[in-house]
């Protein structure tokens, strides 16, 4: 039986997940630079990293996270990408609130196509209500996102599926090039979509691209059980993760899948040194950069209210509740705040350092033991690695902390195969009609 492994995703924001990454000295200042984005995948295949995924927004907001305003489209950058790249998989976020099925499966399966078999999927329901505004419509509730959002996903694999593996003949002596009999009509007619089908693109090198989600609430994990392959999960402690990962997985047989048929990554961003007092003092130079505006900013962004009407170092106000928008990252963050009597300023500083994520901080060693005991206690299939700033935050786990997890047998020494679903673990599915 093969030895279970840790996985490792990579979320990249060009100028780093903390909010002020782009100022540490040597740091990328950039998310629109293609060079830099290129230097970020060579950095994540020498780490043999199973994928790169980009998350995206649609809308701007300048005191925001600058990589959350200034950025390429994600499906265009990660083309390009897999021009530059061999192995590693690339996910790109696209909304299910503001898209459509057809195109949005034609897309994946495009860049599956590009990248021989290494395309993913980040399907969202797109949290922040301004949205809606750029796209001249009102942004629908939460329920009903995830309603939406439940026929979206399964027209866009329906859609994968209209193709046959060997559809195209392209028989030179006959002049057939694609047999009818192999290509089908989907005919959907539901409650939000009418779509005819087929794609007018073969099937992909995959079967079908890889599905990512990353929803907290409980639509958002039924939705992730029914069809995921890999979920990003928010947390900020042990026990928190270990119960969420028990929670999720004991959803999956309602849907006829078992636990290793999706893997949990948590998201963590790692302050690495090669001695603890090392990694404090990067996190401690991170943290001189914060302005108290920006992260005010992003705390409301989170709570979906004026945060700067509370007093900053007074207890978090009784009336504070998750929001409609980022409800996955509210409440874990609420709740840490709560178990350990945080002020206003002590949350908005947690904010500003990971956007709600978890902050390890620490040796190599230390880190790497801290994941392999959430890997071996049921906490994590792997982590979404959040580099605090590119390249030299991402450069320290690679070149620190992989070798000690590969050492410990724990993960990968290489590629042992070419598509995102071979360093998954996954099978490639067969056609369902």
């Amino acid at each position: 039986m093969t030895k279970r492994q840790i996985h490792l995703g990579l979320f990249i924001l060009g100028t780093g997940s903390h909010i002020a990454g782009w100022r540490y000295p040597g740091a990328f200042d950039s998310f629109q630079d293609l060079s830099q984005i290129q230097e970020i995948g060579r950095i994540a295949e020498r780490g043999k990293f199973d994928l790169i995924f980009m998350g995206d927004n649609l809308y701007a907001d300048p005191a925001a996270h600058p990589s959350y305003t200034a950025r390429l489209e994600p499906l265009t950058m990660l083309s390009a990408l897999s021009v530059t790249t061999k192995h590693i998989g690339l996910g790109a976020t696209a909304s299910t609130t503001y898209g459509d099925p057809f195109s949005t499966a034609r897309a994946f399966a495009s860049l599956d196509h590009i990248s021989n078999g290494r395309a993913a999927w980040n399907a969202v329901t797109t949290s922040n209500a301004v949205t809606g505004a750029n796209f001249g419509r009102a942004h629908p509730d939460h329920a009903l996102r995830y309603e939406i959002a439940e026929e979206f996903v399964g027209v866009v694999k329906q859609l994968w599926d209209c193709w046959d593996d060997d559809a195209i003949v392209a028989d030179r002596a006959s002049g057939l090039y694609i047999d009818p009999a192999k290509v089908h009509a989907l005919n959907h007619d539901g409650k939000w979509f009418q779509v005819k089908g087929p794609l007018n693109i073969g099937r992909s090198p995959q079967g079908q691209p890889i599905v990512l989600q990353a929803g907290g609430s409980a639509p958002g994990q039924r939705l992730a059980a029914r069809t995921a392959d890999v979920v990003f999960s928010v947390v900020q402690d042990f026990d928190e993760a270990q119960k969420q990962y028990a929670s999720f997985k004991a959803l999956l047989p309602e849907f006829g899948r078992q636990a290793e048929h999706v893997t949990v990554l948590p998201g963590v961003m790692p302050v690495v040194g090669r001695t603890d007092r090392e990694a404090f003092d990067k996190l401690k130079t991170l943290q001189s950069f914060v302005s108290s505006t920006n992260a005010v900013a992003m705390l409301s962004d989170r709570f979906g209210k004026d945060m700067s009407v509370y007093d900053l170092d007074g207890p978090i106000p009784d009336d504070l509740k998750p929001s409609d928008a980022y409800h996955a990252f509210a409440s874990v963050m609420l709740a840490k705040a709560r178990r350990e009597n945080m002020t206003l300023r002590d949350l908005y500083n947690l904010t500003a350092a990971a956007r709600g994520h978890w902050v390890l901080c620490g040796s190599a060693e230390t880190v790497a033991d801290t994941l392999q005991h959430w890997f071996e206690n049921g906490a994590a299939d792997g982590f979404n690695i959040m580099p605090p700033y590119f390249p030299g935050g991402f450069d320290d786990f690679v070149d620190l902390v992989v070798p000690i997890l590969q050492e410990r047998g724990l993960f990968r020494a290489d590629y042992e195969g070419t598509t995102l679903r071979d360093h998954l673990g996954l099978a490639r599915p067969e056609p369902k009609r």
